[in-house]
């Protein structure tokens, strides 16, 4: 009996459980060092630009130059990649970045700062790319989600340290964070190099090559299209409502103060925080389709009462819930690219990518006219159905056996 039970327990030990690479793990802490930079310049950026004696519409401009030259540059990363594989790309954006932030922050005058927050913008597109392209191509399809993650746990995590960094750096001076930023980047840079192995497609040097599915045979993929415009819908609603729009609400209609929205904000960052393994278990293993169904379903109707809040704890409340949402939009899109263009190549990646940006770039533009034009209620509620829009057409992605 005592050896059957043995022979019951031990009976697996001979085959190993899959699990997270060595590349996920090293793309999460340099995830994390990345964002503790950024999260120091984002609040200290509009004051800085001010200080140089340019108005409003050139704070703009220059947030703006940042995302514009990442959708612009996104389209030659794929080949980049293709050519040099993704280590190389990524630490090469790193070091991009790196330079100009801290070329930044001795600026002589304001078009010297507009073109170097260009080139960030440039370096950013590379980093981002290879970045997912690696983590997607050397991850089982079983675990493309947590290893999603993880990375952008990283991510969550280095963007809660940050702001608070940056104002204590601030009070020292207004360049001060942009140095930190570049340091904090140069540690990432020198973990890629250092840690991750030479790869190209996802695929480690000494092991076989990929086998590269036709980028036209993606284009044509539900998945990829469902997860494209799952990125267009989330870049318009988190750069162009949720970041642009409800700052101004919390002053304006809910006469509160400005430190109303960061400490809803970190609420929100929080519950997506923790809701990140459970919401990446929930698509590798149940699987993408409902996880994009629903969550953009969620989204879209917090979104569309956000307006409607009464005070700031039922705001706040919302928030959560709408990070909650987001911990599935940021792992199940991707998983879903992964799925579709497998392990070779970065152009399927970067397009995905693309579609973020032009969100991102396009979102803040339309919010506001609609604003001015109309209402808030009417800004949110084409925001909802961009949402809305995303889980429809997830209903024709196939429903395929769960992952392994």
């Amino acid at each position: 009996m005592r050896f059957a039970r043995m022979r019951r327990g031990g009976e697996n030990l001979g085959v190993s459980r899959p699990r997270l690479s060595r590349e996920v793990y090293v793309l999460g802490v340099i995830a994390f060092f990345v964002m503790v930079g950024f999260g120091v310049v984002v609040p200290v950026l509009p004051v800085y630009v001010r200080s140089f004696g340019v108005g409003y519409l050139e704070i703009g401009a220059v947030v703006s130059a940042f995302a514009l030259m990442r959708f612009v540059s996104s389209p030659f990363t794929g080949r980049l990649i293709d050519w040099a594989g993704e280590r190389v790309i990524l630490a090469s954006g790193i070091g991009i970045v790196a330079v100009s932030s801290g070329l930044v922050g001795v600026a002589q005058n304001y078009p010297q700062l507009l073109l170097l927050r260009g080139a960030g913008g440039v370096g950013s597109a590379l980093f981002t790319v290879a970045a997912m392209t690696l983590l997607l191509g050397s991850t089982a399809p079983g675990f493309r989600a947590r290893a999603i993650g993880f990375y952008q746990g990283g991510f969550l995590l280095g963007g809660m340290a940050g702001p608070a960094l940056g104002g204590l750096l601030a009070t020292i001076s207004l360049t001060a964070p942009f140095f930190f930023y570049a340091a904090t980047l140069a540690v990432a840079g020198i973990l890629g190099l250092v840690l991750l192995r030479p790869v190209r497609g996802g695929v480690a040097a000494a092991g076989p090559a990929p086998e590269r599915i036709p980028f036209r045979t993606v284009l044509r993929d539900t998945r990829f299209r469902a997860a494209c415009i799952a990125n267009f819908s989330t870049g318009w609603n988190s750069f162009g409502v949720r970041n642009a729009l409800i700052p101004v609400l919390v002053v304006e209609v809910l006469r509160g103060p400005t430190a109303w929205t960061g400490i809803a904000f970190a609420f929100a960052a929080v519950a997506q925080t923790v809701a990140l393994a459970p919401a990446a278990r929930f698509v590798d293993t149940v699987g993408r389709r409902p996880a994009i169904i629903g969550a953009f379903l969620v989204a879209g109707l917090t979104i569309l009462a956000v307006p409607f809040a009464p005070n700031i704890i039922v705001l706040t409340a919302l928030l959560c819930l709408y990070g909650v949402a987001s911990a599935f939009m940021g792992t199940a899109p991707a998983a879903s690219v992964g799925d579709a263009a497998g392990a070779g190549g970065g152009r399927p990646v970067s397009v995905f990518s693309m579609f973020s940006d032009l969100g991102a770039i396009v979102g803040p533009l339309a919010a506001g006219f609609l604003v001015d034009s109309a209402s808030y209620p009417v800004a949110f509620g084409v925001g909802a159905l961009l949402f809305f829009a995303t889980s429809v057409y997830a209903l024709r992605m196939p429903r395929q056996a769960r992952p392994a």
